[in-house]
Formats: structure tokens, sequence, C-alpha cells
């Protein structure tokens, strides 16, 4: 893995980083820049693969592609709740909100408080506050 001034070079595949890849470039200051990034990188990365590594980043307040972890969580919750857990485990994502509201600051218990809602009324599913960020860019809980 090699990071330079001009940028991140450190994925040997972007389309598919390890998750030491992914949190290399997490904390790298140009982390920010996702132009760089292949097209619909949030949805290729926000995956059984990588989401415990999406899930670390978006509970550490001092990193700097938080919000982007963030944005991969909501993704991965309304994936497997729409998919009624054909794309992903259902304990698994349990697991996440009830980390998030145990030692999560209050972005990571709204993501959980809304990740619960949208269990119970799957109806609440928008695709523009779950899959492209609304609901990072303007938190807020869903009821």
């Amino acid at each position: 893995m090699s990071v330079t001034q001009a940028g991140f070079r450190g994925f040997e595949n972007p389309v598919d980083p390890s998750p030491a890849e992914l949190k290399a470039w997490a904390y790298h200051p140009d982390a920010s820049l996702l132009h760089t990034m292949p097209p619909d990188w949030d949805l290729l990365v926000a995956g059984d693969r990588l989401i415990g590594t999406l899930f670390e980043l978006a509970m550490d307040p001092g990193c700097p592609a938080r919000r982007f972890a963030l944005h991969c969580m909501y993704i991965y919750a309304a994936d497997g709740i729409r998919t009624h857990f054909r794309a992903h485990p259902k304990r698994r994502l349990k697991k996440f909100v009830e980390q998030a509201e145990q030692n999560g600051d209050e972005v990571l218990a709204t993501w959980a408080h809304n990740v619960r809602m949208l269990l119970a009324r799957p109806d609440l599913f928008e695709y523009h506050d779950w899959c492209e960020g609304g609901l990072v860019r303007q938190p807020r809980r869903i009821s």
C-alpha cells in the first residue's frame, strides 16, 4: 500500500478493497475526495465483506471518512430490510444496531433508531434518504 501527496493510491483494486485498504483510505487526508473513486463506490463497498470495517469507521468521530461509512451503514441496513434479509443476515444488522445504541454517540444512536423504525415499518423507506445519503446530510430521527 502506498500513500502519496497527490492522494490515496493504496487500493490494489478500488472496486474490491480489502478491509485494511478501506481503513487506510478512511484515515487518509484525501478520503473525502470520493470523485476519484469508481461510480457507485458506496454501493460496491456496503456489503457483508466490509461492513464490520465500515461500522468501526462510523463509530469513530475522529475518522475523516465517518460520514461515508455512516452512509454505507444506511445502505446496508436498507438493503437487508428491503430484501427481507436475503441480502444480509438480520442478526448481523441487529448486532450493529445494539452496539450503536450501547457504545455510539448521537450520530450512531440516530442511525440505530432509524434502522429500528425501518424494521418495524419498511414503508418508511425512501431511496434518497437511505441510499443517496439524505439521512447523513440532513440527520434526523424518522418516525
